[in-house]
């Protein structure tokens, strides 16, 4: 009796058995109850465990119920047992390619070729695992280049194919938190650490997210619990460490700002930055940080570019439209800080922000009126006594009679800039049109006659010589007359 026939009348009683365990399990199969199917598989392989097609079946079933690693195994026994076991061989391979492994499915599908040459399935997988490797090597030299968003691209069509991969998989997410797309980043690693708590790469994935999120301290924690799962991953050593310095360095700045040390502030928000460009929150924050500081020091410019460099990492920041705001507030650049302000108020409404932008507006208003301070040369905080004297320097270096060898353009801009003077006096030597002018509010509505620009300023009608008379008139002080001929004045000494 051949050895053969010796194992199928050994195993005659146990196989029938079998047989009606596999043929339930057919049925379940067919209904697609695979979890059934699979307990009526495994009791025919108990039954009788040197059975190929069984070990098949149940690679089959548990493929459905995408327990990949398990149907390999189960698939690879098939083989083991029937070398020559066609679908034992394309399972094996459909489960190499679904795991992610290009090259051994790519063989499994071969050897199905050897025994079949003509299978048209055995075809296209090996054309699909062919394409799987290209995209792996698109990927590996996307993510070489910092091209994030290819290696998103390759993985999501490697995906297609190798639908339980969990490396691929974690790349994605990788770069998807490269991109700042962080939500779409942690869902694909909860989604690993759902099926494998202890899966370093999902671990450190997650860390990442939190860690460009700003939130630094979760970030470390994951990043610890994935080294402690693979203490030589090199990634999360990395990003450990640089959230750790991050951490430290910043929190060194605002302690420095807090004790009023602004230039140490300063040069430590300034190092903080070197640490790691990739992290765009966190770096948004420390350009206003050392915007702020640089307000402080008078270092208006630099933070404003700050602020800029803050609102460019990330546009939503409202503290660093505020800051460049307040920032071109103090350099009397109210177009830009009327700007600024706009977009905070209608980003957010609140009571506060409308306050801001209506300040701002006030003083673009008042920029674009003649500044009588600047004409007189005093501060807005001037006395009256300063505004005096002012006036009287002013008036006596633009009297036109100063001026009347001069040519007539240098005359026509002197007797300019007398009316400018005497017109700034009468406005800012009366407590009650100063305080209507200090406040924006336009000065004919106080009975003092003019006309509005098309520029938006109002030109007042007044008399400058009669100014100066009363100014200077009287005995012992200059007065002055004038003929008939507009702007021909007379200087005299009393």
């Amino acid at each position: 009796m051949k050895a053969s026939d010796e194992m199928t009348h050994f195993c005659d009683p146990p196989r029938l058995e079998a047989e009606i365990f596999k043929e339930k399990g057919n049925a379940f199969y067919i209904k697609k109850e695979y979890s059934e199917a699979f307990n009526y598989y495994t009791k025919a392989i108990d039954a009788c465990p040197k059975n190929a097609s069984y070990y098949g079946n149940r690679a089959a079933t548990l493929m459905m119920l995408s327990r990949f690693r398990e149907a390999l195994e189960d698939s690879q026994q098939a083989v083991r047992l029937d070398d020559c076991f066609t679908k034992g061989h394309l399972r094996e391979g459909k489960c190499h390619l679904s795991l992610g492994n290009a090259m051994a499915a790519s063989r499994c599908f071969q050897k199905v070729l050897e025994l079949d040459p003509t299978n048209t399935q055995a075809l296209q997988e090996h054309k699909n695992a062919a394409a799987l490797l290209e995209f792996e090597k698109m990927a590996e030299y996307g993510f070489e280049k910092r091209d994030f968003r290819k290696v998103v691209f390759c993985m999501d069509r490697a995906l297609e194919f190798a639908s339980a991969c969990h490396k691929f998989k974690i790349l994605k997410a990788e770069c998807l938190a490269l991109l700042g797309r962080y939500h779409e980043a942690q869902s694909v690693a909860s989604d690993i650490l759902r099926m494998d708590s202890t899966n370093a790469d999902a671990l450190y994935v997650r860390g990442l997210c939190l860690y460009y999120e700003d939130c630094i301290e979760k970030a470390v924690q994951f990043f610890v619990q994935a080294l402690r799962m693979a203490p030589d991953h090199e990634k999360a050593r990395l990003a450990c460490r640089n959230a750790k310095a991050l951490k430290a360095k910043k929190e060194e700045g605002n302690n420095a700002f807090k004790d009023r040390d602004y230039d140490a502030a300063y040069q430590l928000y300034t190092e903080a930055l070197t640490i790691d460009p990739n992290n765009i929150k966190t770096n948004a924050k420390l350009y206003c940080n050392r915007a702020t500081a640089g307000a402080k020091l008078n270092k208006l410019e630099q933070a404003i570019e700050d602020c800029s460099s803050a609102i460019k990492l990330d546009d939503s920041y409202i503290k660093a439209y505020l800051r460049r705001a307040q920032c071109y507030m103090d350099l009397e650049q109210y177009e830009e800080a009327v700007r600024d302000y706009e977009k905070v108020y209608h980003t957010e409404k609140t009571k506060e922000h409308k306050t801001l932008l209506k300040t701002a507006q006030l003083e673009l208003k008042k920029s674009k009126r003649k500044d009588y301070y600047k004409v007189l040369g005093v501060s807005k905080d001037a006395t009256e006594d300063e505004i005096k004297k002012a006036y009287r320097k002013r008036a006596l270096m633009h009297h036109p009679d100063r001026h009347s060898g001069a040519s007539a353009e240098v005359q026509k801009e002197e007797e300019k800039k007398f009316k400018e003077v005497g017109e700034a006096f009468t406005v800012l030597s009366d407590p009650k049109k100063k305080s209507r002018y200090d406040s924006g509010q336009d000065l004919d509505d106080d009975g003092m006659g003019g006309h509005q620009t098309c520029w938006g300023e109002f030109t007042y009608y007044f008399d400058a010589n009669n100014i100066f008379k009363a100014f200077f008139g009287g005995p012992g002080n200059f007065s002055f007359e004038t003929n008939s001929a507009p702007g021909n004045f007379f200087f005299q000494f009393g």
